[in-house]
């Protein structure tokens, strides 16, 4: 349990993750039924971009950073709004008013917070998180928050535990660090698991990409699981063999009818805006239709 994601929040990958999640939920809100939203590897939900963690590896300026900075055209801008409506509400109920930020950013919302303010009164979100130390932190943020569920716990026995929610609508976060051997496997059979128990439900699996032939054999092992209605979202920043984090991805499982439209808009201006270097690429690979 050493990974932080304080040293990572806000970067690239977060970008596309938090921009997806959010054009979820806004489809899950087209219908006044309750659903829930679960977040197996949580973390703390909110993180100081003048850190130290966030300071050492600067991040967060060829993400979020770009994205706030850029000039956004009206289709990408009205697909963002909901995720970036929440950044601007969080800088502006966290920021002291004698503090020097930097761009109009001084804190970044991780999954958990994003989530936690797009509910409606009628929806709820279980946060889970291991690390005791970071779970204190999450738990304090949602201090008595009657919509929210902050459990102590591995996120991998919280998809036994807490899928299928009662509410049988809503989204599965699962965005595991990946500081163990055999994590990409553990994402597919995790993934499996939980589908097997509630096939109905919108699942998102993070993962890095270093190898894309891994990636691949993990989408595979997905099909053959005979899971329907798959969708694979992956941006590289750069050539794969170049540097510590060429490329980050999404598989989500029963994606909205609506998101493959929304992505041709977004992951072009992503694949631009995020770049690094030479090899900046997407693909957005619908495995199996529903």
């Amino acid at each position: 349990m050493n990974y932080r994601h304080a040293f990572h929040a806000g970067n690239f990958a977060d970008v596309v993750k938090h921009a997806v999640i959010a054009r979820i939920i806004a489809h899950l809100r087209r219908k006044d039924a309750p659903f829930r939203v679960i977040d197996t590897h949580a973390g703390i939900g909110l993180y100081d971009l003048s850190a130290d963690e966030a300071v050492r590896t600067g991040e967060w300026r060829e993400g979020i950073g770009r994205v706030i900075a850029a000039r956004r055209p009206p289709e990408v801008e009205a697909l963002l709004a909901p995720w970036l409506d929440v950044v601007a509400a969080v800088n502006t109920e966290h920021t002291a008013p004698d503090r020097v930020d930097d761009g109009g950013l001084s804190f970044y919302p991780g999954s958990p917070l994003l989530m936690r303010r797009l509910l409606r009164p009628q929806d709820a979100l279980t946060a889970v998180e291991l690390h005791p130390a970071d779970f204190q932190v999450l738990a304090d943020l949602f201090f008595r928050d009657r919509q929210v569920k902050a459990v102590e716990l591995d996120g991998w026995l919280a998809l036994g535990s807490f899928v299928p929610p009662k509410e049988r609508r809503g989204l599965v976060v699962v965005d595991p660090a990946f500081e163990e051997p055999g994590e990409m496997e553990r994402l597919a059979d995790g993934l499996i698991r939980a589908y097997g128990r509630w096939p109905t439900g919108t699942y998102i699996g993070w993962y890095p990409i270093k190898s894309v032939a891994q990636v691949d054999t993990m989408h595979r092992r997905l099909l053959d699981a005979g899971i329907g209605g798959l969708l694979a979202i992956d941006l590289f920043v750069r050539t794969v063999s170049d540097g510590p984090l060429p490329g980050a991805g999404l598989v989500v499982i029963n994606p909205p009818w609506t998101l493959k439209d929304e992505l041709a808009v977004l992951m072009p201006w992503f694949r631009d805006l995020l770049a690094q270097g030479a090899g900046a690429a997407f693909r957005v690979l619908p495995l199996a239709e529903r």
